[in-house]
């Protein structure tokens, strides 16, 4: 067991509420497996404290922190730069501090980009329809489109959170078509038709709404495409049921929470997270 030293550096998560992360748990559990001198702890940021919080992570020399919600967005104005995704979505997730010199990334995307990877599930040049225009929405779409995918669409229950995505990534990638739609489904029968992944962003299937799917049934899916729910509690949900029943590969999100930890990882140690460990040692799986 690693034990808290003189020479002990900080890693850490700042957000509002942070009780429920499991990564102080990845982290911590990672840098005992690679015998790193590091210790990762959650902090609570009351609002309007985000600043003074910065701050703080700065004068204790931590090599960097996560930042989550409520403070994605608003962290961008105390960083000194960041990442060319980070800026084209909007928010950020991880900092690393350069000598002083904090700089902002975005591993949500990528996460999910490498949980894809894993799969071996392609997207370049092809179609993707994403169901939700949350954060997370944002931040997966934009990768998606950022990394080749062809078209993204959106859909969302407010027309225009989903067209605001789109409107920004159609300005900065010019390379990939996106659109948001209005959630209707005979719409969305019709554009999953010829899609090759479908990516639910929203909570529907999470705990206490278990029984429930953001799609109405498996006949609105076909057996070529692949379906990601990024909820991972509980592993398989409805959604997830049904494109079992459709044929259909699938995955949760467990692998994309894992994985923009390791990136964040990565990103302040330039290690790579034991992933395996973490799976088995933190999600039990």
């Amino acid at each position: 067991m690693n034990y808290i030293k003189g020479t002990t550096l900080l890693a850490g998560l700042i957000g509002n509420p942070v009780k429920h992360s499991k990564s102080p748990q990845m982290h911590n559990t990672a840098f005992e497996a690679l015998g790193l001198d590091y210790v990762y702890l959650a902090f609570e940021i009351p609002q309007g404290n985000l600043k003074k919080a910065v701050e703080a992570m700065k004068t204790l020399n931590a090599i960097g922190f996560n930042v989550t919600m409520p403070f994605k967005t608003e962290i961008i104005k105390y960083l000194d730069d960041i990442s060319e995704e980070a800026r084209i979505m909007g928010s950020v997730n991880t900092v690393k501090n350069e000598n002083g010199r904090l700089i902002g990334y975005n591993t949500d995307g990528s996460g999910f980009i490498k949980s894809l990877d894993e799969k071996g599930v392609n997207y370049v040049e092809e179609k993707v329809v994403i169901l939700g225009a949350g954060g997370a929405a944002r931040a997966i779409a934009t990768q998606l489109a950022y990394d080749g995918a062809a078209e993204v669409v959106l859909f969302n229950r407010t027309l225009g959170k989903a067209e605001e995505i789109a409107e920004n990534i159609n300005a900065s990638i010019p390379t990939c078509r996106c659109r948001g739609l209005e959630m209707d489904e005979s719409l969305l029968k019709e554009e999953i038709r010829d899609a090759a992944i479908l990516v639910n962003c929203t909570s529907v299937g999470m705990k206490p709404n278990i029984d429930k799917s953001i799609i109405p049934s498996p006949e609105v899916l076909h057996k070529d495409l692949f379906v990601a729910d990024i909820v991972y509690e509980p592993r398989k949900t409805k959604l997830l049921e049904f494109a079992e029943r459709a044929g259909c590969r699938y995955m949760n999100g467990l692998m994309m929470v894992i994985w923009q930890g390791a990136l964040a990882f990565n990103i302040w140690t330039q290690k790579d997270m034991p992933v395996d460990l973490i799976k088995k040692a933190v999600f039990e799986e």
